[in-house]
């Protein structure tokens, strides 16, 4: 999926001129004047960043923000403002924000920051099609081969876990040999490695 400026302002001349910047940066924007309407049509699965005003008619962006995350939404939301709001910066940082600008903005940093956002989805995604990958890995683990692959994280001998577990070396060897084939691993080290990235115990 191409990533994509949605850009959520009932400013009708601030849309514009956003929308002249990403089309000078070859980026695609789909507009919204009414929050709600945005809320309606989003996909949690869509890409790019999320650019947000803070004053709107039917819900604040705040309101707007905190919507988006109570749907688990990952993309990156750089909230915009013309009224300074020092509290409200903190707020929405604090809250998850990706950025707070304030207008009038300079177009320059203003399209640094949502190339920015942008990368920095991108790059979150990545990392949690790893973790996902990963963890799928481990769910076609036997409960047999995840208590032993347990103790392999814990660099345990073959003969410890045996004991510990009340089954023969033999037997321990082939859960090791299968789990390791099924996680798609040569060694304990890389075991390790996988463990890290999925954020398992």
């Amino acid at each position: 999926m191409e990533p994509t400026i949605y850009l959520v302002d009932d400013d009708s001349m601030a849309r514009e001129s956003l929308n002249w910047l990403m089309e000078s940066a070859h980026l695609p924007v789909r507009e919204f004047e009414r929050g709600l309407d945005f809320l309606d049509q989003f996909d949690r699965s869509a890409t790019g960043c999320v650019v947000l005003d803070v004053r709107m008619p039917d819900i604040n962006g705040m309101e707007l923000f905190a919507r988006l995350k109570e749907r688990e939404a990952t993309i990156p939301v750089i909230i915009v403002t013309g009224h300074a709001d020092v509290a409200m910066a903190v707020r929405a940082m604090k809250a998850g924000a990706y950025d707070f600008v304030e207008k009038p903005y300079n177009d320059a940093l203003m399209l640094e920051c949502i190339q920015g956002a942008i990368a920095f989805d991108r790059d979150n995604r990545r990392n949690q099609g790893q973790v996902d990958d990963v963890r799928d890995r481990v769910g076609r683990l036997t409960p047999r081969e995840q208590e032993v692959m347990g103790y392999v994280l814990r660099s345990r001998p073959n003969k410890v876990i045996a004991a510990e577990l009340g089954i023969s070396i033999k037997t321990v060897e082939l859960h090791r040999a299968n789990l390791m084939t099924k996680m798609q691993v040569t060694s304990p080290t890389e075991l390790v490695r996988l463990a890290l990235i999925a954020g398992l115990e």
